[in-house]
């Protein structure tokens, strides 16, 4: 299981599409809110690419590795984006 995490951490397409969720996060944020949206795309990121892709471990073990790096992935981005706005001003 770890060496499965570590994987899906180190995974380009899983990156970008948590950048690019929280980015849409943050656009539609007074509409849509941030938990719901971010709790949905977390979940659909790990569900996708492991049922899309194959993968030899049995598809619960892998979700549930998904959403451990996503959440993961997520914590990071969200740092980087308080980062980035705390520069700004």
């Amino acid at each position: 299981m770890r060496d499965l995490i570590l994987s899906y951490l180190l995974d380009p397409f899983r990156i970008g599409l948590i950048v690019a969720l929280v980015l849409t996060m943050a656009r539609n944020r007074a509409i849509t809110g941030v938990v719901l949206p971010l709790a949905a795309g977390t979940a659909f990121v790990a569900y996708i690419i492991p049922a899309t892709m194959g993968s030899a471990v049995p598809l619960r073990d892998a979700l549930t590795a998904g959403v451990v790096a996503n959440v993961m992935i997520l914590a990071v981005v969200f740092a980087v984006r308080a980062v980035v706005l705390r520069l700004r001003g």
